[in-house]
């Protein structure tokens, strides 16, 4: 990643077409002399109508990408799974040379899977993503994939999609905080139409770049992802990515053997995860000149790999099928798995442009596969498909190596169709997401942004953060406590023996009111001693609060009040505690001790060497 300040002065549009400005301008001043309803002439309406613009736009993008991932390795490979193995090396590794000119000279920033690229300009540059980062997007991945380096189109398109967004919201001088939120509705759309998988698209996004739940833009996120895959299923048909064949959780001992593969598919995904973030850190230490050959080198492994398993080579969509379907041994399936995180790792690190999803999917439906065939042969009374391991297998790996659990689970259910599969899906994903938790604390693109020189916000953090609650910083209601029924006079002598200044009032109806001692002697010289506090208190009431709301809460409501009441939720009138702002920064001050000290250690990465792109 580039560092921020320099970001923009790098950054250049696509050179302005006259024509194209003279029919866009006349299209806007006809659109502004519309009557268009109330709905759109405000901008969240039209964010909405942009959202769905974005959808089609995005989704005819992926289907012209995938057109020329399929074209590129016919082309270059062959519709054989077995061509000649001279091809096969030479292929990936001359592509590796003209990809690795591409990226450095033409278009620096496509680098990565697009992920972290897209939640970098979220987070850093405003949404900004330059047009050409998705024309040099969809080249270099096409290329790259087509030639069989082993990596997937799904990441790729989903900083096209953003890069779309992004691109359409600039010009339509959308302000800046619309703009910053457009990225993500471009991803979606894009990744949905990649997955054809709109629930799973909408779910990642805001699991990894968003981090949070929000009406207008979830709706927006909807919106985009259905538009997007229903100009997918216009041009390209509505058959789904995989066939899946049927499901049924024959005996609930079966769910033992699906909790053994999340065991060995959670440490399959900390293997990966090791591995890669391993050698793409070497690789980006390495001297300069090694990057102008190093997409070649990978290239060049991958071709040896792929003259005796070229099932490995590219995304590897059919194989999957295939293992769905049992076609291959568990001991094949296997070396599969094995032979896949390698090749996948090399290509990444290599600097090689293009996507992690396929290559989680094919690890583990391989390793999937391999647990439901190694079980029919030693433990033939359990039952279960193979084909059901592979899919659940798909999950597993997915919610150990991008560490985003609901997706998992929902990704499974969207692609079988089944609800059925849901208590497997479930204990084997929660299973491998834990393992990976424990062992990897930091997840998979954190690290890579860490490793790029940033410090985007992690959304696993988030969510492992646990909140502070008013009942964590509250105190006992030790303070005197006055009723509205009391009469001034005796609310003085309650309070004449304390040091205190400040005290809570207490009426029926739930309300509270604050009082002070100057007040309750300025009423009894004013002749009120005998009339109750409710009717001499004039001042406004004092907000309350519940123990179990957020701590933030109460320092957004604490003002000028020296202690605000915390209440039942059943019962306005009983007190559980005060607080105070000593309280609640008291409280900010130790959990921020623990969260230093429990992470102590986990951010001191090696040098990466020079930021990538």
């Amino acid at each position: 990643m580039t560092e921020p300040a320099a970001a923009k002065s790098e950054i250049h549009e696509p050179p302005e077409i006259p024509i194209l400005n003279k029919y866009w301008n006349r299209l806007r001043e006809r659109l502004t002399k519309i009557r268009a309803p109330r709905l759109f002439l405000h901008e969240e309406g039209l964010f909405l109508l942009l959202a769905v613009i974005i959808g089609l736009f995005s989704g005819l993008s992926v289907v012209c990408f995938q057109i020329s991932i399929d074209w590129t390795r016919i082309e270059l490979l062959g519709s054989s799974l077995a061509p000649d193995p001279l091809h096969v090396i030479l292929v990936p590794t001359i592509a590796g040379l003209v990809i690795a000119a591409l990226v450095i000279f033409v278009f620096p920033r496509v680098r990565g899977s697009g992920v972290n690229q897209t939640k970098a300009a979220v987070y850093i540059y405003d949404g900004y993503i330059p047009f050409s980062t998705v024309i040099g997007k969809f080249l270099t991945c096409a290329l790259a994939i087509g030639s069989g380096q082993s990596l997937g189109p799904e990441d790729p398109s989903l900083q096209i999609g953003a890069g779309i967004a992004s691109a359409l919201g600039r010009r339509l001088h959308l302000s800046r905080e619309k703009v910053r939120l457009i990225a993500p509705v471009g991803a979606a759309a894009g990744l949905a139409a990649a997955f054809n998988a709109p629930i799973s698209a909408v779910l990642f996004v805001i699991e990894e770049v968003i981090g949070k739940w929000s009406s207008g833009v979830l709706g927006a996120i909807v919106l985009a992802a259905v538009s997007s895959v229903t100009v997918l299923h216009l041009f390209l048909g509505e058959a789904p990515l995989f066939r899946v064949p049927p499901f049924h959780l024959a005996h609930p001992s079966e769910l033992l053997s699906y909790a053994v593969l999340g065991v060995i598919g959670g440490f399959a995904s900390l293997a990966f995860i090791k591995l890669v973030s391993y050698l793409r850190m070497q690789s980006k230490a390495m001297p300069k000149w090694t990057h102008y050959v190093q997409p070649a080198a990978a290239g060049l492994l991958i071709g040896v790999m792929g003259i005796w398993m070229p099932q490995v080579m590219g995304a590897g969509y059919d194989i999957i099928d295939q293992a769905l379907h049992d076609q291959f041994t568990w001991k094949l399936l296997a070396l599969l798995a094995v032979f896949k995180i390698l090749a996948t790792s090399f290509s990444f690190s290599s600097g090689t442009p293009g996507g992690m999803f396929a290559p989680t999917l094919f690890i583990g439906a391989m390793i999937g596969g391999a647990v439901g065939g190694a079980e029919h042969i030693f433990f033939p009374r359990l039952g279960g498909s193979v084909g059901g391991f592979a899919l659940v297998g798909m999950g597993v790996l997915f919610a150990g190596f991008m560490r985003v659990p609901m997706t998992s689970v929902f990704m499974v259910m969207e692609l079988s169709g089944n609800y059925s599969i849901i208590l497997p899906v479930m204990i084997s994903n929660t299973i491998a997401y834990l393992i990976s938790l424990k062992y990897q604390p930091v997840p998979l693109f954190d690290l890579f942004s860490r490793q790029d020189g940033t410090e985007l916000p992690s959304m696993e953090e988030q969510r492992e953060r646990s909140t502070l609650l008013i009942e964590d910083a509250m105190r006992p209601p030790a303070e005197i406590v006055l009723r509205a029924e009391d009469t001034v006079a005796d609310a003085s002598r309650r309070v004449s023996a304390t040091t205190l200044d400040f005290f809570l009032v207490s009426h029926r109806n739930g309300d509270w009111t604050s009082v002070t001692k100057d007040q309750l002697r300025r009423l009894i010289k004013e002749g009120k001693g005998s009339q109750p506090l409710a009717r001499v208190l004039s001042g406004s009431l004092v907000p309350w609060l519940h123990p179990d709301q957020p701590l933030d809460v109460a320092l957004r409501q604490i003002d000028e009040w020296p202690m605000l009441p915390v209440i039942h939720r059943a019962d306005f009138n009983n007190l559980q505690g005060v607080i105070s702002l000593a309280d609640i920064l008291a409280a900010y001050g130790a959990a921020k001790d623990e969260e230093e000290h429990g992470k102590a250690g986990r951010r001191a990465l090696p040098p990466a060497g020079r930021p990538s792109s």
